[in-house]
Parts: structure tokens; C-alpha cells; sequence
């Protein structure tokens, strides 16, 4: 189990983002996709939740101009442009297209061999889109040249997928358990790394478990003279110490904070023995916890929630979702469902089932004393966790941890909007922000499940037919 735990968290600036791509300007293998693809369209008589965190409101009718919201009001009071296209999607809800701030771009190989994670250019763009998600940040990239040349293909309209925020290949110490990751020697390292993949266009940086405390700093400093942030999954270095040397995201929250385990010695990664059962004996309104939370605010550190890939490990807990296994190769596919039944098997003895909750109970604590919540799925861990299907549940897992639909979805968007410093252009439904819109068949407010539900998806005013991305993606997760 401590080997799976491990695996699971594999885990000049560039141009701004393209904001105002028309149908006009995709390649005919994109357009294949696109059901809707006129200047102005309206759509009418649909509930918005604009992803503020206000109540939705019912019967509105929301224009896109030109790859822009141009109007949103009653549909009862609101003028449809003359040429425009219309479409009434009563019964339908509107909601800001998912930011996901740990959105990877690979998956795990299935097997018992080394540790590998092959890149999927081709079959998670498509599914990120499919599920709604418009923006990512990949959050650790293993090809960092191909996510760049892929956010390239995009922007240019030759491939569809997302907005891609790329992140810089991991800043990994000594101990790396992959060949993919390149190991720092020292803080020069650290910072020359930082200074060459910036230089390439890469717009964050993740710090990663063997990382020294000199070498985070270097990277830091270095990250933030170039107006960049540094996220990161650590291990050899707690929480509170990361937040003084300037870190300004940690990923997936209480589970990998090592300063909490008992046998934590500076700048060196535990052993995790057991060391994650003994989380269940913390208070999460403790003085130790409770000080860490004000010490990542009063630094300003967000935490990433990254509950999907958690979820895999509780025995019979991950939903046999239809449409994920359907995306997978049949190999794939057969080796997922192996390991799953492998963990049901010891549900007996598991401490995972109380781990996520404790982690439900340490997000929301979190949020409630004023942090910075971001949402993410992880795509790793023995598999199970795909892009766009894992973005949806999270959202969904969010509400089980105890916010309401509409703080889980302000979360998923708003937030991540504003952390990358994008919530002047996505985020929320606004006049002037892009058309970034998804389109789902029922009412997410009043039952999460719904936002599975995806109908379109709108980005830059352009919209994406949601089930013809998931079918031409089908049985092709674990290939590419």
C-alpha cells in the first residue's frame, strides 16, 4: 500500500491566452466537433449559475458575440440580437467552464514494471472538453515540450481541447521513482532548471517529493522574478516550512503533509509506514493543524483538493463509471479493475475510508478559516481517474466533503480563474469575459450529479458537442 500511496502523486512568460477563437479559424478535424459555430447565438430560457457562488437564477438568456458574453439578464426583458443564432435549452443549467488546477497530461502505464506515465496528447484534450473543462494547468508535466507544442496546436485551432496553462517538468530531488523526471543536484540546478524551461514558455513550476529546502528556495525565488508561481506535492518538506520559503500552492492537502508524521527529519522524506493511519489521531481543530492552516493563509498558499485520486484507494468506493471505462483501452481497462478489486479485497483492515474524510473535514476547515480551496482530479495512482470524468467528480466529491453545490463549482472555477490571474477573462459568467459556457441537462444546484450531464460545451463561443469528444476518444486512454 505505501508503494501505491507513492505512485498516486506522480505527481519571458508566454503570449496571453487566446480569448477570442472563431469557428472560422479551426482546422476540419476540430470543426468535426462543433454543433454550434455562428458570430452571435443566444441561449434562452436556461438556468445560470455563474459561478460566483450566488443562487442561480432561473429562466435567463445568456448571448455570445464574437467569442464574448455580450448579454445576460431575464430572458423575458432581453433583446436577441438581429441574425442571431437561438437556442432554448429550458431545462437546462449554464455554468462557467471548470478551471482544473491539477490536470495532468498523462496516465499511468498499467503493469507491474517501472514506474511510467505516456503522455496522452491526443485523448485528454478531447475529454477535458467533453467534461466541461476549459482551462487546466498540467501541474507537473513529464513531456513538457509536447503540452507546450499541444497549447500551441489548440490556440491555433488545430486540435481541440482546453486552454493550457503549462506547467515546467517536476522539480524532483534525489530519489525520483520514475526515469521521466529529471533530479536536481543542487540549488544552482534548481534555479538554472527554472530559468531554461521559463525561457520555453512554461507559465508554473511544481516542486516534487525529494526536493531539498535549498533547492525550493532557489527555484522559488527564481520562479517569482519571472511574475510565476511554484506549486508542489512534497514530502521532504512540510507544509509550514514551504510556505516560509515562498511556495505559493501545495497539492492534495492533509494526506501528504509529512510534518505531521512521526518519524519527519529535516529535508528528508519519511518513512510512511503507518505514518498515514497516525493522521486519523489528529484533531483537525487542534492547535497543531489549526496552526498550520493560518500559516499557509497569513502566507497566502492555496491548497489544490485532489479527492478522485484519494477515492481509488477506499475499497469499493470509486464509482464503475460507464463512460470511463468505455474511454479506456480493453488492457487498460482489465488491469484498473484488477487493482481495484485487489484493494476491495483488504476493506477489512483499510484506514482509507477515514483518511478521506479526515482530508473532507481538513478542506473544509481550510476554506472556513479563509484559504484558498483550487480543484483538480490528478489523473495517476493505479489508474481510474481520467481527464474531464474525474474534473466532474470532484466537484461532486466536494459537496460530499460538505460544501454546498454552489461553493464546490465556485471552487472549480472562480478560484482557479483567480489564481492564475485569468479571472478578468474565465472563471465566471460575465459580460465581457470568453464564452467559456457548459451546457448541462438538468440542475447542478439542486442535485450535483447533474454536471455529468454535459450537453456543450462553449469556449471562446464556440460550441463543442460534448458526446461526439467522448466518443472519439473511446478505448484510447492508455495509448495516447
Amino acid at each position: 500500500m505505501r508503494k501505491l500511496l507513492i505512485l498516486v502523486f506522480f505527481a519571458a512568460i508566454l503570449p496571453p491566452v487566446c480569448f477570442s477563437q472563431t469557428a472560422s479559424k479551426l482546422s476540419p478535424r476540430v470543426k468535426a466537433y462543433v454543433s454550434v459555430d455562428a458570430p452571435i447565438v443566444a441561449l434562452t430560457h436556461v438556468r445560470v449559475i455563474d459561478g460566483t457562488g450566488a443562487a442561480p437564477r432561473t429562466d435567463q438568456t445568456l448571448v455570445i458575440s464574437n467569442g464574448l458574453i455580450s448579454a445576460l439578464g431575464d430572458a423575458a426583458s432581453s433583446k436577441i440580437p438581429d441574425g442571431a443564432k437561438v437556442l432554448d435549452f429550458s431545462g437546462h443549467t449554464l455554468i462557467p467552464g471548470l478551471v482544473g488546477m491539477h490536470d495532468h497530461m498523462y496516465y499511468p502505464a498499467p503493469g507491474s514494471g517501472p514506474a511510467l506515465y505516456p503522455e496522452h496528447a491526443a485523448s485528454f484534450p478531447l475529454l477535458y472538453l467533453a467534461g466541461g473543462v476549459t482551462s487546466i494547468r498540467t501541474t507537473g508535466s513529464v513531456e513538457t515540450y509536447t503540452d507546450l507544442e499541444l497549447k500551441q496546436a489548440i490556440d491555433a485551432g488545430k486540435a481541440a481541447g482546453p486552454k493550457i496553462n503549462v506547467t515546467g517538468p517536476y522539480l524532483e530531488g534525489q530519489g525520483a521513482f520514475t526515469l521521466q523526471m529529471h533530479q536536481l543536484k543542487d540549488a544552482e540546478d534548481a534555479r538554472n532548471t527554472v530559468e531554461f524551461w521559463v525561457a520555453q514558455g512554461v507559465t508554473s513550476f511544481k516542486a516534487y517529493m525529494n526536493i531539498t529546502p535549498e533547492e525550493l528556495a532557489a527555484a522559488t525565488k527564481a520562479a517569482h522574478a519571472h511574475g510565476i508561481k511554484v506549486t508542489g506535492h512534497l514530502c521532504s518538506i512540510g507544509f509550514r516550512e514551504a510556505a516560509a520559503l515562498g511556495i505559493d500552492n501545495l497539492e492534495h492537502g492533509l494526506i501528504v503533509d509529512t510534518e505531521f508524521f512521526p518519524s519527519k527529519k529535516p529535508g528528508e522524506c519519511p518513512d510512511t509506514k503507518a505514518a498515514e493511519k497516525g493522521l486519523l489521531d489528529l484533531d483537525i481543530a487542534g492547535k497543531p493543524i489549526q496552526d498550520m492552516i493560518h500559516d499557509l493563509i497569513a502566507h497566502h498558499v492555496a491548497i489544490t483538493s485532489t479527492l478522485p485520486v484519494f477515492e481509488t484507494f477506499v475499497p469499493n468506493r470509486a464509482p464503475l463509471d460507464s463512460r470511463v471505462l468505455n474511454a479506456m483501452l480493453p488492457e487498460t481497462r482489465i488491469a484498473y479493475l484488477r487493482t481495484r478489486s485487489a484493494i476491495s479485497d483488504g476493506a477489512a483492515s483499510s484506514f482509507w475510508p477515514a483518511l478521506l474524510k479526515k482530508e473532507f473535514a481538513f478542506e473544509r476547515e481550510f476554506v472556513k478559516q479563509g484559504g484558498t480551496l483550487l480543484s483538480g482530479l490528478d489523473p495517476t495512482g493505479y489508474g481510474g481517474v481520467l481527464a474531464g470524468f474525474g474534473d466532474q467528480r470532484e466537484v461532486e466529491l466536494l459537496v460530499e466533503a460538505g460544501f454546498t453545490p454552489l461553493e464546490a463549482i465556485h471552487i472549480a472555477t472562480s478560484n482557479g480563474a483567480e489564481f492564475l490571474g485569468q479571472l478578468d477573462k474565465i472563471g465566471t459568467l460575465s459580460v465581457g469575459k470568453a464564452a467559456d459556457v457548459v451546457v448541462i441537462d438538468g440542475d447542478p444546484s439542486a442535485k450535483i450529479t447533474d454536471i455529468e450531464k454535459v450537453k456543450m460545451v462553449f469556449k471562446d463561443g464556440v460550441g463543442y458537442d460534448s458526446a461526439k469528444l467522448i466518443e472519439s476518444a473511446r478505448e484510447t486512454v492508455g495509448l495516447h
